[in-house]
């Protein structure tokens, strides 16, 4: 494997496109640490204190501890993904003729699609920066301190165009990473933003143990689950049902065609880790409104408050809203980027057929059988990752690092990361990483 991480540099365009990539993620990185002015770092940093491991720590792991320094990344990508969401709901539902005739028409209709997202990610960036820049200036903090030194009206103005510019440069970024680097750009921010708090949670294992607060039989269990579910998610990340096709003979002029047998690959789970990140985006909307504005009432009800009761991070509803909205997308994200009607006519044009199968409709609606019964096992897989970790890890009082949400992003990630790169050597005839096969990634599109 070593040998061919050092290919990885003996092919000048990749080499070129993995150097690309890591400067853009530590462009990111450095955004990140640059405050913005006028706030008051001793009160930031006593507020997520308190918070560590509840809402605001969730989404400062999304912004890659941007939102913890209140930097000029603190949305970080959620406008992004959000805008995506919006877009693909639509797209789904057939509600805008416009946008499905965008859809059909190949390159073009991607690149106007992907302009209409950008411009829907400045909107909701707006937004959402006005409702932050205005919640922190009258947020409490456990020190007494404000968080903003003099939240005048040129204040707000400057933070929000800060903000917003903040996102379209993420969104900027990511886009430079898809088009000229290696991976997704909008994945990679996001694991770097995950993998950037490794380090600390490592030493805070350590002094825990070093402090008798944990026991080092519990960190043995701790490292052996975090084990088992990483090797587990790797399993099914990378399974696939591979549906047998024959090919019929036919003569073409004076050669004979067909004869063949050759496989339609379906993955457990299709959708990787685009559910898992439009599921925490749409649930931590309501959770932010109400984090940062608690005493928010409608008619009279304390709506805010009980938002935060009822979906406090851990609780029963929490989990399952968590993973019912987990399991929608999974399937949502099969609707629109599997359609076995076009794969059975696509088979019936070139001669092929599922053996017991008849061609056309049968076969749409056996590969459509197959899909679902594939997409409830990886869905229910994930969903189960995704709540069941954040337990345990609250039971050992572990550091964040160990949810299943951080661990099905990094896993997923990497893999398609890695496969991506392992296609760019296999294509000039250098060896993959295995020895046998190859690694199945996954390209992850948020659009």
């Amino acid at each position: 494997m070593l040998k061919s991480f050092l290919d990885i540099f003996r092919v000048p365009e990749l080499q070129k496109r993995v150097l690309f990539t890591l400067g853009i993620i530590v462009a990111y990185r450095i955004g990140a640490t640059i405050p913005i002015p006028g706030i008051n770092a001793d009160a930031v940093k006593s507020l997520f204190d308190a918070n560590s491991g509840g809402l605001l720590g969730f989404l400062d792991m999304f912004s890659g501890g941007a939102l913890n320094r209140m930097s000029i990344f603190s949305m970080g990508i959620m406008p992004y993904i959000n805008a995506s969401i919006i877009i693909s709901l639509i797209q789904g539902a057939h509600v805008i003729p416009y946008l499905d005739r965008l859809s059909k028409e190949g390159e073009q209709g991607r690149k106007k699609i992907t302009q209409i997202t950008r411009y829907g990610t400045l909107i909701l960036g707006a937004i959402q920066s006005f409702g932050l820049t205005m919640a922190i200036t009258k947020m409490p903090t456990p020190s007494g301190m404000p968080i903003v030194v003099n939240p005048s009206s040129a204040w707000v103005l400057m933070t929000v165009l800060t903000l917003v510019t903040g996102t379209a440069l993420i969104m900027w970024l990511g886009e430079q990473v898809t088009e000229r680097g290696i991976g997704n750009g909008i994945s990679l921010i996001i694991f770097a933003g995950i993998i950037e708090r490794l380090p600390s949670a490592v030493i805070g294992v350590v002094s825990l143990i070093q402090m008798e607060q944990l026991s080092i039989l519990s960190a043995l269990f701790l490292g052996v689950l975090v084990l088992a579910v990483l090797l587990s998610v790797v399993w099914v990340e990378t399974a696939q049902r591979k549906i047998p096709i024959h090919y019929a003979k036919r003569m073409v002029g004076r050669k004979m065609y067909g004869g063949q047998t050759s496989f339609l690959p379906i993955k457990v789970d299709q959708s990787g880790v685009i559910a898992v990140i439009f599921s925490v985006s749409i649930l931590s909307a309501p959770l932010t409104v109400a984090q940062f504005a608690p005493n928010l009432t409608i008619f009279g009800f304390p709506i805010m408050e009980k938002i935060l009761v009822w979906f406090n991070n851990g609780s029963v509803l929490y989990s399952l809203v968590y993973a019912a909205l987990v399991i929608f997308f999974c399937y949502f994200y099969n609707a629109i980027s599997f359609n076995p009607k076009d794969i059975a006519e696509n088979m019936k044009k070139s001669g092929g057929f599922i053996p017991g199968i008849r061609p056309g409709d049968p076969t749409s609606k056996y590969i459509q059988k197959v899909l679902e019964r594939i997409t409830l096992g990886g869905a229910l897989f994930v969903a189960i990752i995704a709540v069941l970790p954040d337990y345990l890890r609250s039971m050992l009082d572990a550091p964040f690092f160990f949810g299943g949400t951080s661990l099905l992003i990094v896993v997923g990630v990497s893999l398609d990361t890695i496969g991506q790169i392992e296609s760019h050597l296999i294509m000039r005839h250098y060896e993959g990483f295995m020895k046998e096969g190859r690694i199945k990634g996954r390209w992850f599109n948020v659009r």
